[in-house]
């Protein structure tokens, strides 16, 4: 396997929610998006995107599954996920991880490919291990999960602890929000808070209107953000949106990527220039201009005529 492998993922959306009160966590929202949604954002990567729960509407399309029995915990809702995969690396994931992302998604993939390990978890800011937050290969999982099944007559009711005690192991570490859950409505609070401090508003903002709309397209939004001031301050105010929005509208019509973004972009904000160019021209031209009145040879207008 290599740093492009292909990989399935699997989420895990069921469970009683008990320290929620019973709430219904994956639809949850944290930054105007339902939880679950912000887990499939992160593993859009997958050839299949397998999750364990009760149908709901998600913004990314998913193959649904189920335990057996209904409730069964997590090593059963593993097994019913693990079924309908095909890839011989799975991500698996639990639906209530708001800040995890595509770049650690990889690294788990890829940390799987570089090494001979069945399986790498992540370690939280305290190192303990995240199964759920973790890639196996297909072959070692399924055989660990037939045995325990054999062993024990059912995989209900049964703790992760048992699945990942037979396999070896590699950890890695990574950003310490990337494991961060919401077990309860203090999690919740604690998430929605963080996303809308000054450092991390935007890029949340910007990611949960492109999932809005359906928008797969990754651009340099401070681009954008360059040409919206320019616009701002080179036209009028109300300038800087309109123009983004027609950036964009001309990159889909090009039917470009990124490039015609920037190209769109690069093009509107040499225009913007050259508006605030000529703003300034006119003004150094009405700076300089001899104010209007009487010629200055007419009578009155020296000092000695006012003398008088």
């Amino acid at each position: 396997m290599t740093a492009t492998t292909a990989y399935d993922a699997i989420v895990l959306a069921g469970g009683a929610a008990k320290r929620l009160g019973g709430a219904d966590k994956p639809a949850v929202s944290v930054g105007g998006r339902p939880l679950l949604d912000r887990v499939l954002a992160a593993c859009r990567g997958a050839g299949r995107t397998v999750v364990v729960g009760g149908r709901r509407p998600t913004a990314r399309p998913v193959v649904w599954a189920h335990e057996e029995p209904s409730g069964g915990g997590p090593l059963a809702a593993l097994d019913a996920g693990v079924r309908p995969t095909e890839a011989d690396a799975l991500v698996v994931l639990s639906a209530d991880l708001p800040f995890l992302s595509e770049r650690t998604v990889r690294q788990l993939v890829d940390a799987l490919a570089e090494r001979d390990s069945e399986a790498v978890l992540l370690t939280d800011a305290d190192g303990r291990d995240q199964p759920l937050v973790a890639a196996y290969r297909a072959e070692p999982l399924r055989r660990e999960l037939g045995l325990l099944a054999v062993e024990y007559g059912s995989l209900s009711g049964l703790p992760l602890r048992l699945l990942t005690g037979e396999l070896d192991l590699a950890r890695i570490e990574t950003d310490p929000l990337a494991s961060f859950d919401c077990d309860t409505w203090g999690d919740v609070s604690t998430a929605r808070a963080r996303i809308r401090e000054h450092g991390n508003v935007l890029d949340e903002w910007i990611t949960a209107v492109k999932d809005e709309l359906g928008v797969e397209l990754d651009v340099d939004t401070h681009v954008l953000l360059d040409l919206a001031r320019d616009a701002a301050h080179g036209v009028a105010r109300p300038a800087a949106p309109l123009t983004t929005f027609l950036v964009g509208y001309a990159a889909a019509t090009a039917e470009g990527g990124p490039e015609a973004v920037a190209e769109a972009a690069r093009k509107a904000a040499a225009l913007a220039g050259r508006w605030a160019d000529e703003a300034a021209e006119a003004q150094g031209e009405a700076g300089t201009a001899e104010p209007p009145g009487r010629p200055a040879d007419a009578p009155g207008t020296s000092g000695g005529d006012a003398a008088g």
